[in-house]
């Protein structure tokens, strides 16, 4: 996977997440700077904190 940090045409700067196959796996929200683009990949980068959870919305209440 990789990282493409672009600047949208407001100014804004911000990333899309790609599979080694280029498909794009995300895209992450507008910052107003590139630094605080670049420090969002670096957490990612860096992995997430094991205690994070996951909310699986597939699912309907009740079944």
């Amino acid at each position: 996977m990789y990282f493409e940090l672009r600047l949208a045409k407001n100014g804004q700067a911000y990333f899309v997440l790609k599979a080694g196959n280029h498909q794009v796996v995300a895209q992450s929200q507008m910052y107003k700077d590139k630094k605080s683009a670049l420090n969002t990949i670096d957490s990612i980068k860096n992995g997430v904190n094991a205690d994070s959870v996951v909310k699986d919305l597939t699912e309907e209440e009740g079944e």
